[in-house]
């Protein structure tokens, strides 16, 4: 065995090589394969050909991980210093909310990334090869290099092959490359720097036969494949914080030091004041579960959790709660092209034929629409139209099926296409080919361009039909029919302008010929039709943007979100596709993948900012365009369908998987799922995110003012010497009972209906804005008094601790509930229902004030609760003061919300 197969060295660059050298250095035989006794041996030593991806973190790990929080290092610690005290209720409260937290993370986070398992997935199938000059069938993980491998239509390619025997075989590479169109193979060795798109001389793992017959050789197998090699890519891309997780982060670090210093500052406070130290330490761990706000991971969960339900309906499925967020803040989409903007169905939109231009309408392989002339439905078929037609039907390796009113094809897209036009234009293909059957056909090769059938006529005569590139087709061809079927002098320079203007609209073109021959050729050959041959006309068809994808965009425009077109399309073909949708109000900047390989650092940065489209891309280079947006600052969200996405769209902030026509790998690597592959829902997301974070941004000016005036009032009553007013288990009550249940209503209000015409939040806006900690501030010393006068007044008045005590957290509740009326929509959606019987009322906030409503009063009247509490029932005038005393809320509120208002 040669040193090329060990697992260490560089690999050659096997389409570069003949097939014959290609065999030596694999220490291989072409005719008779491997012995059984050499796949042995290289099984030892390369191992299965599967994918294998690196463990996950064990659960017990991931769920210990969710005590990792900032927030929650002061519970924890004061938890475990009220058990050694001996204060087993505060003690087991502590704790208690602090895990009710952490199952909360460890829910979320239970999906484990199974990207590389699904890779492993895509590609189990079973091959057919030759072993010891004995056709044998086995698994695909067997595989060894040096195997010698035969492909039928249909196969899935088990490993990477260079390919050594081709018989018009043609490879849907889509998902590994991006191209649209099947590839036509051949065994010809080419340039060593071809890129990967072009490589016709390989088959690629995963990748799926589509017509032919071929043979080849196992070069590279498991993650030494082109596909293993993306498995490789989407292992090292690391994990991106989404914009909430490093704002919330950040926040709550911050947070940790104020309330650590406040703390000790409590505490010295307190000290000289008291005897007792433990008393002294109760008031502080009061202190510090008043001023931690241990609610807001469960507040933040409950509403992207809501934003998940909201987008379902909405044809997105979401995997990840944060992506719910980041769709708000989305400030570039890099788009895939073949399926995601576009139909993902080659449709003829163009025909010339007789001197005449023709549009056809209508997408995809239905065969709903018209063949006009000027713009009209044409009155009668010319001859040159028909035979045009016939032509592309009949000589045809391809048909189409339906089922339940769904049409799909079987062969060559650009082939169906040729169907369907024929259909538009009335023509029947089962009435073709009885008419007009074939007698002999010339498979395509992409040494001749062009593909031709022999077919017998009514007449004596028979009739040979051949489609194929305009310059092969041109070159054989002396003449032409004309719209009245006479043969008419053959005008070359105009037929190419007019190939030229439908390249230009980024169609591919294909020519039409016939020649009627006296007697068959046994059997039909190239030479048969090297000359005579009377051109028909021509057929340019295109795979066409879908009309929702092209508002959609225009809805992202206006929203201030670039759109940027990242495929393995052919360039041209690309920006004809970005021109019609207008990706670009000027003509769109284009990149080709070899473009962005010869460019440094800088310069790629530079093309990644302001290119519209980038063609010819490999996984690689789609990978670092994200990473080059990211760079500058973008939130990037990333759409694609193929394996060679899954990288990207692991990185990306956002990965967006099609649902329908993507690939297990896109799906586990992408954070969020279109159901309809319709880039349209795509806008609907943005929408709902956007509306999920204002929501969010109100919930947390919501819950803060809480504990800001719960912390606040504690530590008034320490420098005042004071008893305190609430307790610590009663601020726990509040905190994650009352202020919950409270805050959920907002994650349920609708959207605004500007909401699409502002621009992406700035991505390094913290999450606090100065408008945001002054309307909290405001709030949270409203709060501070209105507590202090309820209790000051019951300790005047009534002369019982447990009354004011209680009276105080009634009154904390009252103001809540009136502060959340103020900010929703309840109130404007009542006084709009009396206006219009069919407005929609925003029904949760009721129904959140009426929860709390029972839970306060089981907290003030149930004995169990009293117990465990250290609270009284309250009579119908103490419980009224305690909303009276709130009530100025409302005044203040509505003043913030005209003169300082949160979004």
């Amino acid at each position: 065995m040669t040193t090329t197969l060990t697992k260490d060295s560089n690999p050659p660059q096997w389409h570069s090589l003949p097939a014959t050298e290609a065999a030596q250095l694999l220490d291989t035989n072409l005719q008779t394969g491997l012995s059984i006794a050499d796949a042995d041996r290289r099984h030892a030593q390369f191992g299965a050909n599967q994918l294998v991806g690196k463990a996950g973190k064990s659960a017990w790990l991931r769920f210990v991980l969710q005590f990792n929080q900032p927030l929650l290092y002061i519970l924890l610690a004061a938890g475990v210093v009220t058990a050694l005290l001996e204060e087993w209720v505060d003690s087991s409260v502590i704790f208690g909310v602090t895990i009710i937290n952490a199952i909360i993370g460890f829910v979320q986070e239970s999906q484990a990334e199974g990207a590389i398992a699904a890779l492993a997935k895509s590609v189990t199938t079973e091959t057919t090869l030759i072993r010891d000059g004995k056709t044998r069938k086995i698994p695909a993980e067997q595989l060894v290099p040096g195997d010698l491998v035969q492909l039928a239509a249909g196969d899935k390619i088990p490993a990477d092959l260079r390919l050594i025997a081709v018989n018009n075989l043609t490879v849907d590479e889509s998902g590994l490359t991006g191209e649209s169109m099947p590839i036509q193979k051949n065994t010809t060795p080419l340039a060593a720097t071809t890129t990967l798109a072009e490589r016709t001389s390989m088959a690629y793992m995963g990748s799926l036969v589509t017509s032919g017959q071929g043979q080849g050789l196992v070069v590279a197998i498991a993650t030494a494949t082109e596909t293993g090699r993306i498995s490789q890519l989407m292992e090292q891309s690391t994990d991106v914080e989404t914009p909430i997780t490093r704002k919330l982060g950040k926040f709550s670090k911050n947070l940790l030091y104020i309330i650590l210093g406040l703390a000790v500052l409590n505490f010295i406070v307190a000290l000289p004041q008291n005897e007792s130290w433990v008393e002294v330490f109760t008031t502080t761990v009061a202190f510090a579960v008043a001023a931690i706000p241990e609610g807001l991971p469960a507040i933040v969960t409950i509403t992207l959790a809501i934003g998940v339900s909201r987008l379902a309906k909405r044809n997105a499925i979401v995997r990840k709660l944060a992506a719910v967020e980041t769709l708000g803040s989305t400030t570039v989409i890099c788009s895939d092209k073949t399926g995601t903007l576009t139909e993902n169905q080659m449709t003829v939109q163009a025909i010339y034929a007789g001197d005449r231009d023709y549009t056809v309408t209508g997408v995809g392989y239905a065969p709903d629409g018209k063949v006009l002339l000027a713009d009209r439905p044409i009155v009668q078929t010319t001859p040159a139209l028909i035979q045009c037609l016939t032509a592309g039907q009949s000589c045809n390796d391809s048909h189409l099926q339906s089922q339940a009113g769904q049409y799909t094809i079987v062969g060559d897209p650009t082939e169906a296409a040729l169907i369907v036009s024929a259909q538009k234009a009335g023509l029947n293909r089962q009435d073709s080919d009885s008419q007009l059957p074939r007698i002999d056909t010339i498979p395509f090769e992409s040494a001749f361009q062009y593909m031709a059938t022999l077919h017998q006529t009514n007449s004596t005569e028979l009739l040979i039909y051949v489609k194929g590139s305009i310059e092969s087709i041109l070159q054989r061809c002396d003449r032409l029919l004309d719209d009245r079927g006479q043969f008419a002098t053959l005008d070359r320079a105009r037929i190419e302008r007019k190939v030229d203007e439908m390249a230009q609209q980024g169609l591919r073109v294909l020519a039409f010929a016939s020649k009627s021959v006296p007697t068959a050729p046994q059997p039909l050959a190239h030479s048969d039709i090297e000359q005579g041959l009377v051109f028909l006309g021509l057929q340019g068809m295109i795979d066409p943007p879908r009309p929702a994808a092209i508002k959609a965009i225009r809805v992202c425009q206006a929203a201030g979100i670039q759109v940027k077109m990242i495929t393995g399309d052919h360039i041209l073909t690309a920006t004809a596709i970005a021109r019609m949708m207008q990706l670009s109000q000027s003509e769109p900047e284009s990149y080709t993948g070899q473009a962005l390989s010869q460019m440094d650092a800088r310069k790629f940065a530079q093309a990644a900012y302001t290119g519209v489209v980038f063609a010819r891309v490999a996984p690689e280079q789609k990978l670092r365009l994200v990473e080059a947006l990211q760079a500058q600052g973008a939130i990037v969200a990333m759409t694609g369908d193929g394996v060679n996405d899954a990288p990207a769209l692991k990185q990306a902030d956002l990965g967006i998987a099609m649902g329908i026509t993507g690939t297990e790998v896109a799906k586990e690597a992408a954070a969020m799922i279109l159901t309809d592959d319709n880039f349209a829902s795509i806008a609907a997301a943005v929408e709902e995110g956007r509306t999920v974070y204002q929501n969010l941004l109100r919930a947390i000016a919501f819950a803060l003012p809480v504990n800001g005036g719960e912390g606040l009032t504690i530590l008034v009553s320490v420098l005042l010497g004071r008893v305190l007013p609430i307790l610590p288990l009663q601020i726990l009550w509040i905190n994650m009972v009352s202020a919950t249940a409270l805050t959920v209503p907002l994650a349920f209000e609708p959207k605004s209906k500007d909401v699409m015409k502002l621009p992406p939040r700035n991505p390094n806006e913290p999450l606090l804005t100065p408008r945001l900690l002054r309307r909290i501030a405001i709030i949270s010393l409203f709060n501070v008094i209105a507590v202090l006068v309820s209790f000051e007044w019951a300790q005047q008045t009534i002369g019982n601790i447990a009354v004011a005590r209680t009276m105080a957290v009634n009154t904390l509740i009252s103001a809540e509930a009136f502060y959340l009326l103020s900010i929703t929509q309840f109130v404007p959606s009542l006084f709009a229902r009396l206006r219009d019987r069919h407005h929609q009322i925003a029904y949760m906030p009721a129904i959140g004030i009426i929860a709390i409503l029972a839970l306060q009063w089981l907290f003030v009247e149930w004995s169990v609760m009293n117990q465990l509490f250290q609270t009284v029932p309250l009579s119908f005038d103490r419980a009224l003061i305690s909303v009276v005393v709130s009530l100025p809320i409302v005044i203040i509120v509505k003043l913030l919300n005209r003169f300082d208002p949160i979004e």
